[in-house]
């Protein structure tokens, strides 16, 4: 694996954050290894700091760099040998009515009312709940690699909107966000079902779930798409679910 001073590195600077209150987990502190200038990255370059660990955050590109905590743990799926749970079955025929639309990577009025509503119902008191239009800009809209924003539609009401990153060996979720007042929907888990149908299509092995955190909610959902591969170190090795 490519090293981060090695090429296409090599011009990249890297720096880390000072500490800021970690989003995930209650009373931790975090820090981040931040990627610059973001006019280098291109979608190449971000392709193999993905196969490192790093995300995106608009322009911004980063991964946990915390001193005393190991919990975000980069994963990727094998797509080709991806098989659904019967839960996974049965959201994925429940929204068998779901309209996806290919969208360029622009504000919409529509998407970031639906944005909002689901920051006030799904993430209240998180800090993006409050978020106005012009964050909602600079976390989504702002991008210098291949993204595509894929709207999803149930009789022409806007049900999803789902941000990806296209790399050379996969799909990257960037970040989905949806109608939140109907209990029991399964959007998220839709979301990644159809990213993943969408990657063997276009030949693409992997797609990119970002960070599994067990201790998290949030984000301990992911363990449920096998098989799931985590980042140890410079190697990505099976992370099976456990019984």
């Amino acid at each position: 694996m490519t090293l981060l001073n090695d090429l296409p590195f090599a011009r990249l600077k890297f720096y880390v954050t000072t500490q800021y209150p970690c989003g995930y987990l209650p009373d931790q502190q975090a820090r981040s290894l931040v990627a610059a200038p973001a006019q280098l990255i291109d979608t190449a370059t971000y392709g193999e700091l993905v196969k490192q660990g790093f995300r995106r955050s608009g322009l911004y590109t980063y991964r946990p760099h915390c001193e005393n905590c190991q919990s975000c743990v980069p994963v990727r799926l094998r797509v080709n040998d991806f098989h659904p749970t019967r839960s996974q079955r049965r959201a994925w025929k429940h929204h068998e009515n779901l309209i996806a639309l290919m969208r360029p990577l622009e504000f919409s009025e529509e998407h970031f009312e639906l944005y909002s509503a689901y920051q006030k119902t799904r993430h209240a008191g998180g800090g993006m709940d409050t978020d106005n239009a012009e964050q909602y800009r600079s976390f989504l809209m702002q991008s210098g690699i291949d993204s595509a924003m894929i709207e999803f539609r149930e009789n022409g009401v806007l049900r999803m909107v789902s941000i990806v990153d296209r790399l050379p060996d996969g799909l990257s979720a960037v970040y989905a966000f949806y109608d939140s007042s109907i209990p029991g929907a399964s959007y998220g888990t839709y979301n990644v079902l159809w990213l993943t149908q969408w990657c063997r299509q276009q030949n693409r092995p992997y797609l990119y779930l970002g960070y599994w955190i067990e201790q998290s909610r949030k984000m301990s959902y992911k363990i449920e798409f096998q098989p799931l591969e985590k980042l140890v170190g410079m190697h990505w090795r099976e992370l099976p679910r456990t019984p």
